[in-house]
């Protein structure tokens, strides 16, 4: 019952922003130095407007240099003095500024600057771009595809950013197949790590875990040392069950990057499978130092002290991990286990109840919370937790069905104890051998409840 690592750190890729592909430094500034006749010029000399032209745009090259460096409070001071002398009508100068609010997480206030930008010259490919990019960090990913769709009209060019960003948004949407389309599209114009992990997570949402392995596979092809590629094929195969492969391919991850903690947590939660205690921990200790406030991390830890029988040190490291991710329905049914095991019945009951309304279909967490009742001597409520345990499951876990038995046995219900009993031995013997030399001790509890029941 542990967490393997999930999250990723941001890509190699050849686009400014890593994660999205939105422009994040500003234009050079012979982009917008000689900018066509703007709406604001209502002079007939032409001479008169391409000194103007020249004026608004004499600052452009330092308000660049200051932004660069990322001195945004002088670069700020410059560009409202440029603004104030030509009374706003510059539109480099708004474009940095917009640039400057949106890293100070002013999102909607560099929004309204990117539009005023794009009023000035609407031609301009990486204004709309720009505004998109707002619209998307706002959550309004519909109005975002709209500015995207019009800056595609304007664009000579074929654009991987703007096709990358509209699959992004209608990925949000959900509209997972225009999402495809357009990852596609973005990948015709110029392949790009970032967009195979997009579309591989579009695959993951849908719970298609082979077609996504299919396009991060294809991503390896062309960047075979991406230490996030390999770990993320990993997570998939250790997802799916394929544990040999996953570490083959998390091994791969470390050879590149060795001290990359979410590879390390998934590397550690496999050697845990395997019940390898100590050289999990071993791994462990080497993620604790970068990441010493993951839940994930303590998580498994205390799983690590639970199976080494250390119950005070596995609680200890449990609640920490409760402590930094309180919703994590997983922590509080590890807490549950402890404590059932260690006979505090009380504390066991409140965790599994926690762990429930957490995730209310765990048939697991119900089999354990009437354990619990049961040694509380609330057999009722007992009966109930196990038939809920069993509508969820479908018959499919065995240990619910004798767990069950017993449970009835010892409440004094032999005739329903022997009907759950009949129902275990149906399904321990459709069980595969792996699931059934999981637990030994099942086969010695089966027996004994065999020889009380005279069955």
């Amino acid at each position: 019952g542990h967490l393997p690592g999930v999250h990723g750190r941001p890509l190699r890729t050849q686009q400014p922003d890593q994660r999205c592909g939105a422009v994040q430094t500003a234009l050079s500034p012979d982009r917008l130095t000689s900018p066509a006749p703007l709406p604001f010029v209502t002079t007939a000399n032409s001479s008169e407007a391409k000194l103007q032209a020249i004026a608004r745009s004499r600052w452009n090259y330092k308000i660049h240099i200051l932004y660069v460096r990322h001195e945004h409070k002088e670069c700020l001071d410059l560009i409202e003095q440029v603004l104030s002398e030509f009374n706003g009508m510059c539109e480099y100068p708004i474009y940095v500024k917009a640039l400057i609010k949106r890293q100070q997480g002013r999102i909607q206030e560099s929004l309204q600057l990117f539009q005023a930008a794009t009023a000035l010259n609407p031609h301009n490919v990486a204004n709309l771009k720009q505004v998109g990019r707002s619209l998307y960090l706002l959550g309004k990913h519909k109005a975002a595809v709209d500015v995207y769709d019009e800056a595609q009209r304007v664009s000579t060019t074929e654009d991987w950013e703007i096709w990358h960003n509209k699959g992004l948004c209608h990925m949000y949407l959900k509209q997972y197949d225009a999402s495809m389309e357009c990852f596609r599209s973005a990948n015709d114009v110029q392949r790009h790590d970032t967009t195979y992990r997009q579309m591989g997570k579009v695959f993951t949402l849908q719970e298609r875990y082979q077609e996504a392995i299919d396009v991060y596979l294809e991503a390896l092809e062309f960047s075979p040392d991406n230490p996030e590629l390999l770990t993320t094929v990993g997570l998939l195969y250790l997802r799916m069950g394929e544990n040999y492969r996953a570490f083959e391919y998390l091994n791969n991850s470390l050879s590149v990057d060795p001290r990359d903690e979410k590879t390390i947590l998934a590397t550690g939660s496999i050697i845990q499978d395997h019940n390898d205690m100590d050289g999990a921990l071993i791994k462990y200790r080497v993620a604790a130092v970068k990441t010493p406030n993951s839940a994930q991390l303590w998580n498994n830890v205390g799983m690590c002290f639970f199976g080494k029988r250390k119950y005070i040190a596995s609680i200890a490291c449990l609640k920490r991990a409760l402590y930094l991710d309180p919703f994590e329905w997983i922590i509080a049914y590890n807490l549950g286990l402890v404590h059932l095991t260690t006979g505090q019945c009380a504390s066991a009951f409140h965790f599994f109840s926690s762990s429930i309304n957490l995730k209310p279909d765990f048939a697991a967490a119900y089999m354990y919370l009437a354990v619990t009742l049961a040694r509380l001597d609330d057999f009722e409520n007992a009966r109930a937790a196990y038939d809920r345990a069993a509508e969820i499951d479908g018959g499919a876990d065995f240990t619910i069905r004798l767990n069950y038995a017993i449970t009835l046995h010892n409440g004094g219900d032999v005739e329903r104890s022997r009907e759950q009993f009949a129902e275990f031995e149906s399904a321990w013997l459709a069980a595969d051998e792996e699931s059934r030399a999981a637990d030994p001790d099942v086969e010695t509890q089966a027996e004994t409840l065999r020889r009380a029941l005279g069955v």
